[in-house]
């Protein structure tokens, strides 16, 4: 069995770190630096930090708050929002981010994702999902940080998506985000059984059982949280040492 990962993740708002409910209802949660260099010495696996209102604020990532951050830390950083563009990774990557994640701008035009594959590798270019389960059970895509429906099929995304070059999926149930009752274990496995690429979930995780769920039954290959590990109700080093103990594989 491979590795599983724990990633922390900060979503940033006008420089500090928020958390919210179903992507609502937000509320500070502390200092990004801070809290990615707590994370890092910890033990997390990788990092990640999205800018949450870049993109419907039509502004770039904050590429100072990136810089700050990667010299505090000595894990894999995944940066994202705002990204539109080969130049604006490039930005990021000279700033220190290890990965960048790619939302709604890949959507909207699909051959950024090709682009970036291009110039930095498909191991470079994560593709966030955002998904909500709908009245006829189906996953749909929503874009601008959950505000905006699409009506495309999460699988039919997912799929394409690889296909030009998204080297990760980060999937994230807005129907499950800031519950912690657990993550979306059906659609995490239908995606992680179909595509060639690891699948990191995302929404839902409360307790240390929900990751042995989303890693025995979902199939994921990464579990990222945000408010659980910000409020310290658990910590890294013990949540890895009890999924040991349940057989899970992870890096200690």
């Amino acid at each position: 069995m491979l590795t599983k990962r724990i990633i922390p993740c900060l979503d940033i708002k006008d420089g500090r770190t928020v958390k919210g409910t179903n992507f609502v209802d937000l509320r500070d949660a502390g200092d990004p630096v801070e809290l990615g260099k707590l994370y890092a010495e910890q033990g997390a696996d990788e990092l990640v930090f999205l800018d949450i209102t870049a993109t419907v604020e039509r502004r770039k990532t904050l590429s100072e708050l990136v810089n700050r951050i990667s010299h505090e830390i000595n894990i894999p950083f995944t940066v994202g929002g705002g990204i539109s563009s080969v130049e604006d990774v490039r930005v990021l990557l000279q700033n220190g981010a290890d990965k960048i994640s790619v939302n709604t701008a890949a959507f909207k035009r699909p051959a950024l994702l090709t682009e970036l594959e291009k110039d930095f590798g498909s191991q470079c270019v994560v593709l966030a999902i955002d998904t909500r389960q709908e009245d006829d059970g189906e996953w749909y895509v929503y874009l601008n940080g959950g505000r905006t429906p699409t009506g495309r099929l999460c699988m039919d995304w997912a799929e394409e998506a690889v296909a030009l070059g998204a080297g990760e999926i980060l999937l994230t149930s807005m129907n499950h985000d800031g519950t912690k009752k657990g993550f979306a274990i059906d659609i995490t496995r239908r995606l992680a059984d179909r595509l060639s690429v690891p699948v990191i979930a995302s929404g839902g995780g409360g307790a240390m059982e929900h990751f042995v769920d989303v890693f025995e039954l979902g199939h994921a290959d990464a579990a990222l949280a945000a408010s659980i590990f910000h409020f310290k109700e658990i910590g890294i080093p013990q949540l890895k040492e009890y999924l040991a103990s349940k057989g899970i594989v992870v890096r200690r």
